[in-house]
C-alpha cells in the first residue's frame, strides 16, 4: 500500500482490500473514505470487507462512489463536506488516489487559488494542470 500525503488530514492511496485496514490503523488514521464504484473492474476488492475491517479496527468508512470518467463539481464538494465532518486523519483511495486528488481539489478550489492546489497535489505525485480551468473558474476570494 503506497500513500500520498495531500494535506496533515488527507492521504490518498490505490485501491485497499480489508488486509490493508489495520496497516491504516495503525498508521494513525481514523476515517476511510472509498472513492471507487464497486465492480469497476474485475477482481476489484469490494467495498463491504474493507467497511467490515474499519468497524472491527475502531475506524469510520464512507463510501462515496465516484466514477472516474465522471467527476463532477457536486462530487468534489460532497467530498469536502466529507472532509470536514469525519474524524481525521483521514485515508481516501480509489484505482490509483487520482481521483480522490482530483476530489480534493475540487473542494478546495472555491476557497484556494488553484496554483496552489496544483502544486500541493504535484508534490503528493500528481499532475492536475489538466484541471486548472475548471479550477480556476470555481475560485471565489
Amino acid at each position: 500500500m503506497e500513500l500520498h500525503k495531500i494535506t496533515e488530514d488527507l492521504s490518498v492511496a490505490s485501491q485497499l482490500d480489508a488486509a490493508d485496514v489495520p496497516l491504516v490503523a495503525a498508521k494513525g488514521f481514523r476515517t476511510i473514505i472509498c472513492n471507487r464504484p464497486d465492480g469497476e473492474a474485475m477482481g476489484q476488492p469490494a467495498f463491504g470487507p474493507v467497511e467490515e475491517a474499519a468497524r472491527v479496527a475502531g475506524l469510520k468508512a464512507v463510501y462515496q462512489p465516484v466514477p472516474s470518467n465522471a467527476v463532477s463539481d457536486a462530487d468534489g464538494a460532497a467530498f469536502g463536506k466529507l472532509l470536514e465532518e469525519l474524524p481525521k486523519p483521514v485515508l481516501a483511495y480509489c484505482r490509483s488516489g487520482t481521483r480522490c486528488t482530483v476530489l480534493w481539489a475540487l473542494s478546495q478550489a472555491p476557497k484556494q487559488p488553484f496554483n496552489e492546489i496544483v502544486l500541493q497535489a504535484m508534490h503528493a505525485g500528481y499532475d492536475l494542470t489538466r484541471l486548472v480551468p475548471r479550477l480556476r473558474n470555481l475560485f471565489r476570494p
